[in-house]
């Protein structure tokens, strides 16, 4: 056992730095950005500030480049500055049950991590925060998993917001369907009350916001008695408050009423004024597995902040200029039991779309890869589109699927892609057949107008020859019939 050795969590990535989204050269450009514009759009939203967000990437050196992602957020405090940027699992997210972009305290330590690793370079952080000015380069020291803070200043200023400045090597930037690009368009679509502008050596685009509304701020909740475990509900009761078991199942789980109390106790047999912490493993099994044979009311709605209709809408027709945008956003359900969850949906068709588009989103932030494993990718590619008159290998189709939820079930610490949960795969067939049948109303009306379109030119291919005809037999003015023939085509071929 001489070679039994503990490690530190940022030890561990840095020798798996894979498992955060660092795997080639393209993909981990864009994990980059994405971390560092999930915490702009986190802090903005949460201050209540409509985002302004800011993305520059300039290449520097074959496969290096310096990225700068500013924002208008309300900064990060001095003393939280080393453990947002370099402490692996140090943040406000993980602890709690709340919808949030990001879920695990690793993002922007993360980005610290790649820029030591490729180019032994710190990040620079300028943070505003209440009237003050910080300024210092941050990194990690792997083996303790702590932040190196170094050349740390603090001056007097309005500034308000944060700005990372990193230099990455074993990175691309290039437009494809994974790039830096596709990235913040799609971000943009499902955060139409922000502003992005991305600008590099080549290009400055700018993405305005659709809506100058936030978003609502999604409440810390409870969890669902449904979505409990057995060692999770012991040790809440652990930890709890409450006297009895019967206050604490009332105030530390959503939906559980006094009503709902009586009815467990009574199928239990259970003493349910008896002290929590005292709840035996054998006692929890039996309360948990009555709890699923129980009714209970769905989850409420104001707990989970989705895109919302009208935003989705007016973003789709901004970015791909077409008219025909069909969007629902669907009631809460839940997931594994007891997990909210709501499932945004946009269908769109023609305009600048020229082959089918599957664009998969969770809490807002865009899933650019490992589709195949995803369950949206799954339960969009489960459709049968002929029912609705649509050809997927060809036809000009968007489908946009966004999921909310306190807890995103992904498939990897990468968080590229959604667990193939069936529940969920059923929810979100069922948004896109719901949204679907107005795309085959709008294509059959499509259809129908071409139709009468042929019909109508060929009439009227004929109407110069059929007027001198009837003219000479009639002695009509040929230019009286030709009027009056044109009339008719009209009124029977409108379109």
């Amino acid at each position: 056992m001489e070679d039994f050795k503990e490690y530190s969590i940022a030890e561990f990535f840095k020798k798996n730095k894979h498992m955060l989204g660092f795997s080639g050269k393209v993909k981990s450009l864009t994990t980059i950005v994405h971390e560092l514009v999930t915490n702009s759009l986190d802090a903005t939203e949460q201050a209540r500030i409509l985002p302004d967000i800011k993305i520059e990437i300039y290449q520097i050196d074959e496969n290096k480049y310096k990225v700068v992602v500013s924002d208008n957020g309300p900064g990060i405090a001095k003393e939280y500055l080393g453990k947002v940027f370099g402490k692996m699992l140090a943040g406000t997210k993980f602890h709690k049950f709340q919808q949030q972009r990001g879920q695990q305290g690793i993002g922007a330590a993360g980005v610290t991590l790649y820029a030591k690793l490729t180019t032994g370079m710190p990040l620079h952080v300028i943070s505003g925060y209440n009237n003050k000015i910080y300024t210092a380069d941050i990194s990690i020291d792997f083996n303790k998993n702590e932040p190196i803070i170094e050349n740390l200043t603090e001056t007097d200023g309005d500034f308000h917001g944060v700005i990372v400045e990193g230099v990455f090597g074993d990175v691309k930037l290039d437009k494809s369907e994974y790039s830096v690009y596709e990235y913040v368009k799609r971000t943009a679509l499902v955060n139409p009350h922000a502003r992005f502008e991305l600008i590099t050596n080549e290009d400055k685009i700018v993405y305005n916001r659709q809506i100058d509304v936030l978003p609502p701020l999604p409440p810390e909740i409870t969890p669902h008695i449904l979505g409990v475990s057995i060692y999770d509900f012991l040790e809440m009761a652990k930890k709890t408050q409450a006297r009895k078991l019967r206050s604490f199942l009332i105030n530390e789980f959503d939906r559980v009423s006094e009503a709902k109390v009586q009815e467990l106790e009574k199928i239990t047999g259970i003493d349910f004024s008896k002290d929590p912490k005292e709840i035996s493993w054998q006692e929890a099994e039996i309360i948990l597995k009555a709890v699923k044979q129980m009714k209970w009311m769905a989850p409420r709605k104001d707990v989970l902040s989705p895109i919302g209709e009208e935003g989705m809408k007016r973003a789709i027709m901004n970015i791909f200029k077409t008219s025909l945008v069909i969007t629902r956003t669907r009631n809460p359900q839940l997931l594994n039991g007891g997990i909210p969850y709501v499932v945004d949906v946009g269908l769109a068709y023609g305009g600048d779309i020229q082959k089918p588009i599957i664009m998969r989103f969770a809490n807002k932030v865009p899933l650019l890869f490992d589709s195949s494993a995803c369950a949206i990718t799954k339960a969009v590619t489960s459709i049968d589109w002929k029912r609705y008159e649509v050809d997927f290998e060809t036809a000009p189709i968007l489908v946009a699927i966004n999921i909310s939820s306190v807890y995103v079930p992904y498939v990897s610490t990468g968080k590229t892609a959604i667990a193939s949960e069936d529940e969920l795969i059923d929810e979100i067939r069922n948004a896109i057949m719901e949204s679907a049948r107005s795309i085959k109303t709008y294509i059959h009306q499509q259809y129908k107008a071409q139709q009468l379109e042929k019909k109508r030119q060929a009439l009227i291919r004929y109407i110069e020859y059929l007027s001198n005809d009837l003219s000479y037999l009639s002695s009509v003015d040929k230019n009286i019939i030709k009027e009056k023939l044109e009339k008719m085509i009209k009124e029977k071929y409108s379109i």
